[in-house]
């Protein structure tokens, strides 16, 4: 019975950490039209060297196309319920490093604006959830 407990808010986090990334590379995509806070992929890249302003033009551009790979690719992952220990961690590790490059380059704000903390320390808690059952069903 405990684990029917912890099986829906499971697959609400995942859904949910999945469906944010997902949006955001809609956004860079022009998917969201006027309601995007980039709103195309050029914007993204002016975006992402602000962010790894410490990186050479080459390594920035790299960057937005990785950081756009890993969120689609985890998003997916975590949509599924793949490997999600390991899911959840690579979710983690990449979220914290928006925060961190987000606080570096933009201030403290930005990232509680965004709520890349939270996102991080959602990764972070799903990966020590227990698996909510062995069936290997997405419910």
């Amino acid at each position: 019975m405990a684990m029917k407990l912890v099986q829906f808010p499971q697959l609400f986090l995942r859904f949910a950490l999945a469906m944010t990334m997902l949006s955001a590379v809609a956004d860079r995509l022009g998917f969201w039209g006027d309601n995007s806070a980039w709103g195309n992929w050029q914007r993204f890249e002016e975006y992402t060297a602000t962010l790894t302003f410490f990186l050479p033009p080459t390594l920035s551009r790299f960057s937005a196309y990785a950081a756009t790979f890993l969120e689609i690719v985890l998003s997916l992952l975590l949509i599924l319920g793949f490997k999600l220990k390991w899911t959840a961690i690579a979710t983690g590790i990449l979220l914290l490093l928006f925060a961190l490059s987000m606080s570096v380059s933009l201030g403290i704000k930005a990232p509680l604006d965004y709520s890349v903390w939270v996102g991080s320390a959602a990764a972070f808690l799903l990966a020590v959830q227990q698996k909510p059952n062995n069936t290997g069903s997405l419910l």
